[in-house]
């Protein structure tokens, strides 16, 4: 079972991912980049622990040695 504290708005994930809002229409809209997302009634919410992963997944490190 999820913890509802785990489930942010549309709003609040684009904040966290530093993005609009209109964007994460649009990444839901095409499927692009693969953001996971859940609609409630009428109501997107996005996982922080999958925002999280998402993050991770797209983070590069150019390190050279």
């Amino acid at each position: 079972m999820t913890n509802k504290q785990n489930l942010i708005s549309a709003e609040q994930a684009a904040d966290y991912l530093d993005v609009t809002t209109r964007t994460l229409a649009n990444w839901r809209s095409r499927g692009f980049p693969n953001v996971p997302w859940s609609k409630i009634g009428r109501c997107v919410r996005y996982r922080i622990s999958d925002l999280d992963t998402y993050i991770a997944k797209h983070s590069h490190n150019n390190v050279k040695g």
